[in-house]
């Protein structure tokens, strides 16, 4: 489905890319409108007063409109980042700030490193708790320890709207109003939700959500820090530099506004203008189709693997939304990738950046199919095909 839309496979036809979890392959549309950028419109944005430069500055601002749409918010409440884990540290330096010693912060288990060891790390500077929301049989969040675990002294909570690992959807908007009840804020990590089901971050009712391009269809080096307007406001710069400020003293300096206050330096404009392009990419195809396609790859991948006596799904719940997760009794999972990668199929193989909940689940790795919208169902058979053929090998 839309292979042809992407210039990889029409360079590598044998191509069977099963890794896009881990980041997406680029349609042609967006490289050849960061190619336009850089050959017909470069120049830094904001303050040149030449025509290119207003122009560059118009499709970097055009960007963060089209962004803003994409997830059901305002301009003024996007923040581009270099990706979803710089998104992720600038929430947690700001906490830094904020957090004292009798607070507490709770991060789901099932995190993706990069929204976990942050907040880990940023409780033992402060003295703050770092408390654990563990998981249910079917790899969603255990909402009964969630509600157990939050209190008055929580500050924030941290979770994947969809893991990395489990392919789960966990209940955002059921943690986000528990957590506002209490006073809390609620970080949620978008990164594996964004390309793959509609995203709304006012049904969610989250506080701040993060994604990157690069998992979106669009380039590296760009990322996004959604956050509600006075979420954003509490947040103080922690990067400072070029057009991020109001007016600099010798002795003191003031601030810009957000989103301009927490942007510091020259921004990765032309990858945002790669990023929009994707996004309108997506769009046009419609994200509910995307997700209601790569759920019928899920499906039919799943029920194949089922067949399969020695193959263990890991977490395997109702939402396997693009992604499977998967060991092979007696059989390092490393192996069987490099058997796969032999006949021209992509797969991950190793703790997917989410060690806590492999250790939680009695893994040490596991190998992940993951699926983009490019993906049909010959590759579903060829990786079926190529698997079982690994396997008399073993």
């Amino acid at each position: 489905m839309f292979k042809s839309d992407f210039p990889i496979f029409q360079n590598h036809p044998e191509l069977v890319f099963l890794d896009s979890a881990a980041s997406a392959q680029k349609p042609k549309c967006a490289l050849d409108a960061m190619i336009d950028f850089y050959t017909h419109s470069y120049s830094n944005v904001h303050r040149g007063n030449c025509e290119i430069a207003g122009h560059a500055t118009e499709l970097y601002e055009n960007a963060r409109q089209v962004v803003s749409e994409f997830i059901g918010t305002t301009p003024k409440n996007i923040v581009f980042t270099s990706g979803a884990t710089a998104a992720v540290n600038m929430v947690v330096n700001g906490y830094e700030k904020l957090l004292k010693a009798d607070d507490e912060v709770l991060v789901f288990i099932g995190e993706h490193h990069a929204d976990f060891v942050p907040w880990q790390q940023v409780c033992k500077r402060t003295g703050a708790t770092f408390k654990i929301i563990g998981v249910r049989a079917d790899g969603t969040v255990d909402m009964e320890d969630f509600a157990s675990k939050l209190s008055d002294k929580t500050k924030l909570v941290a979770v994947t709207h969809v893991s990395n690992v489990l392919g789960v959807v966990n209940p955002v908007r059921q943690i986000a109003d528990m957590a506002h009840e209490k006073g809390a804020k609620v970080l949620v990590d978008g990164a594996q939700s964004i390309a793959h089901i509609p995203v709304s971050v006012s049904d969610l009712d989250c506080d701040y959500f993060v994604f990157s391009g690069h998992k979106l269809y669009g380039p590296t080096g760009i990322g996004v820090l959604y956050g509600k307007t006075e979420a954003l406001d509490i947040l103080p710069p922690t990067v400072f530099g070029g057009d991020m400020v109001r007016e600099v003293g010798i002795n003191d300096t003031s601030f810009a506004d957000v989103p301009a206050r927490l942007e510091a330096g020259t921004p990765a404009f032309v990858q945002a203008h790669g990023l929009a392009e994707a996004i309108r990419y997506v769009s046009q195809i419609g994200m509910d189709k995307i997700a209601e396609h790569e759920q019928k790859l899920t499906q039919k991948l799943l029920a194949k693997l089922k067949q399969i006596p020695s193959i263990q799904i890991m977490g395997e719940g109702i939402h396997n939304n693009g992604l499977v997760s998967f060991n092979i009794e007696s059989i390092h999972p490393a192996d069987i990738a490099f058997m796969l990668a032999k006949q021209n199929i992509c797969v991950r193989v190793g703790h997917h950046c989410a060690m806590p909940i492999h250790t939680c689940l009695k893994n040490t790795v596991s190998l992940r199919v993951s699926f983009g919208l490019y993906n049909d169902e010959q590759d579903v058979d060829t990786f079926i095909g190529a698997l079982k053929k690994a396997l008399t090998f073993f």
